[in-house]
């Protein structure tokens, strides 16, 4: 994803982002300055350079996130047109109004959204049919006066930090499951962080069992590949109370005992979705170098039937002296992410996030655009907040005690899922929390829904979105910060 800053760089287009009161050379409708909208103007004769407007809607409305589209959507339009150069062209009225720091922001979010749209899964077709597989981006330093040589330098450097983070984690999402197995999921972690500033622990056979980590072993007892908890301590700050991002990687969930049916199933092969984001969001955090005091931890296993799986009405019993009655074992990510915040709160964390693709029930509720979070007001609030900006967005969903009857169980502490069937989002919620320390802040995000586009979009090709890794990797950067600046 070469992106490059040259002054007389003959491009092959150039590139105008439009807004529908901006200026543009060339006669452009209302309709084609719509948020995402591409028009092609194209060179009268062979080798003249060919221009592209890409609509970012009206100027009151804009957010890092239209700009980021608009970028990802210009990236697609040129490599379907088999284009291996353009230049983005700053017009006088794009970005006039902001300062230094809003110049970088804009063009931070254009660049990101560049890279993810040149995105693309295609390692195992045999033959490429979308033309170049890269486009060359060219900067003009004089259309960005604002920023230095190397301010620019930088900005490019942190939107591919993000944009690195962010193909990590559909890279993994998009793996079939007979490469990305737990075994292997644990052999590329490690290798991906083996010369990075962290440290790496493996919690896999008898230490999982030491550790009484029994949810992993009951969800991975089906499979010949063994379960893990992967721990991945950065402490850049150690000064910092510890943030833990507890992530669930199931590498494929058939349901186990409790079998999934269906034409296509395919897509269980994603349900370690927020074990990605968590890796999505160490890389970006590693990258940047942010002062951050954070640990992952990834609870990695396969969900499969076979002769020593798990079986319903299986009692499986945790550290903290619970037990808990497995009714459903496709209701198996509640109980390794059980696993992790307890070796959470081990660790000592102050705060953790969960984030897992756990229940069809929040897509049905929030759509495929959304992630539901459940938990601390106040880490909500900020979540969210971070969320609305970076396009990765989150709906407050509540935690509702009531409803906690629907998980009680005659033979053990707790059913594994509700009874009803029932508001199934909020009781996995509810379970989990039952797994949190008193002395840890806390949130879950149910991010079933948004792990991938179904379909090819404007910006972005139809796989895996990555949803989780920048989010994360925000909040723990903000945290800090105010952390840092109250003195904590």
């Amino acid at each position: 994803m070469p992106i490059t800053i040259n002054s007389s760089l003959e491009a092959e287009v150039f590139i105008h982002p439009v807004y529908k009161d901006g200026s543009f050379p060339f006669p452009l409708s209302d309709t084609n300055r719509a948020p995402g909208k591409t028009t092609w103007f194209r060179g009268r004769v062979a080798g003249e350079p060919e221009a592209l407007a890409v609509g970012l809607g009206e100027r009151k409305d804009a957010t890092s996130e239209r700009v980021r589209r608009a970028g990802g959507a210009a990236a697609r339009q040129l490599l379907s047109e088999g284009n291996s150069n353009a230049t983005l062209v700053r017009t006088l009225d794009l970005v006039d109004v902001m300062d230094k720091e809003g110049v970088a922001v804009w063009l931070q979010a254009w660049l990101e959204g560049w890279m993810y749209g040149l995105y693309r899964f295609d390692k195992y077709k045999a033959v490429y049919d979308n033309g170049s597989r890269d486009v060359t981006l060219n900067l003009m330093p004089a259309d960005w006066p604002e920023l230095t040589e190397i301010e620019l330098e930088n900005t490019i450097s942190l939107a591919r930090a993000r944009a690195e983070g962010v193909r990590l984690a559909r890279d993994l999402v998009n793996e079939p499951p007979e490469v990305l197995n737990p075994e292997a999921f644990v052999e590329r972690t490690v290798a991906y962080f083996e010369n990075m500033p962290v440290q790496v622990h493996v919690y896999r056979g008898r230490e999982l069992e030491e550790r009484q980590m029994n949810g992993l072993i009951a969800v991975g007892s089906g499979s010949k590949y063994r379960p893990a908890l992967i721990e991945i301590r950065y402490e850049a700050d150690a000064s910092l109370p510890m943030l833990a991002l507890a992530g669930k990687g199931i590498t494929f969930d058939m349901g186990g005992m409790n079998i999934k049916t269906g034409r296509d199933i395919s897509d269980a092969r994603m349900d370690m979705g927020g074990a990605a984001a968590v890796i999505g969001a160490m890389a970006i955090l590693v990258r940047q170098r942010a002062k951050v005091n954070v640990t992952a931890l990834l609870a990695i296993a396969d969900n499969l039937p076979g002769t020593a799986a798990m079986l319903p009405s299986s009692i499986v019993r945790f550290p903290n002296g619970l037990t808990v009655q497995v009714a459903n074992t496709d209701g198996e990510g509640r109980l390794v992410l059980a696993d992790a915040l307890l070796h959470a709160a081990k660790l000592g964390a102050s705060e953790a996030i969960d984030i897992a693709t756990l229940t069809g029930n929040v897509g049905q509720a929030l759509g495929l655009g959304l992630a539901g979070i459940w938990g601390d007001s106040g880490m909500t609030e900020a979540l969210v907040g971070i969320g609305e900006e970076n396009g990765e967005r989150l709906w407050p969903m509540p935690l509702v005690d009531e409803y906690e009857s629907d998980l009680r169980s005659h033979y053990a502490d707790l059913h594994n899922v509700g009874t009803s069937g029932l508001a199934g989002a909020i009781t996995a919620a509810l379970f989990i929390r039952r797994f949190v320390a008193a002395s840890m802040r806390w949130v879950h995000i149910d991010m079933a829904g948004t792990v991938q586009y179904k379909q090819d979009v404007v910006h972005s090709e139809a796989g895996a979105t990555g949803y989780g890794a920048r989010l994360l990797a925000d909040y723990a950067t903000s945290r800090s910060l105010s952390l840092a600046d109250k003195g904590e």
